[in-house]
């Protein structure tokens, strides 16, 4: 159940993608990892600048994340992103243990192409996952961190859409 306090971590991960700037074309993403009441991790998209196609805010915070505390393990953390996240990141947060995935926007509130699949809804992931102990709750100031975002009916020329 989404509170005030997820609020608060959620206006944060909207603060982190925000610090690359407010055009959607530069897909601003951020994610906040938070355990035990702390922030361990707070990351954007940096998939251009560094170049690296699995450089999403969520990759990277999971890597600062288990780099920070020394473990591989993310047990009891929770995982705030402004986005719905990917096939590849909501899978490495299976493997890192995150207790739980709070994200803002869903696939609905956003243009299609911040989504690897037509059909796969990666929340579906988390239900197929071999772990019963994660939970993934959406909607989290999603109107707010939908402005991030392309809206679902925008028309967007061909080069400028990532996964079409």
């Amino acid at each position: 159940m989404i509170d005030s306090d997820d609020e608060a971590w959620m206006r944060k991960a909207v603060e982190v993608a925000r610090s690359k700037g407010s055009d959607p074309s530069t897909s601003p993403l951020g994610c906040v990892i938070v355990r035990d009441g702390k922030v361990i991790a707070a990351e954007r998209n940096q998939t251009h600048e560094l170049p690296d196609a699995t450089a999403h805010a969520e990759m990277m915070a999971i890597r600062r994340a288990c780099e920070g505390i020394g473990e591989l393990e993310l047990r009891g953390a929770t995982l705030y992103s402004t986005l719905q996240p990917c096939g590849m990141c909501t899978m490495a947060s299976i493997w890192s243990k995150v207790g739980r995935v709070v994200y803002g926007a869903g696939r609905d509130d956003v243009h299609p192409m911040y989504f690897e699949a037509k059909h796969v809804d990666t929340l579906s992931f988390i239900t197929d996952a071999y772990r019963d102990d994660i939970v993934i709750e959406g909607g989290c100031l999603a109107e707010q961190c939908a402005t991030l975002y392309y809206g679902p009916d925008a028309e967007l020329p061909a080069e400028e859409q990532a996964n079409l």
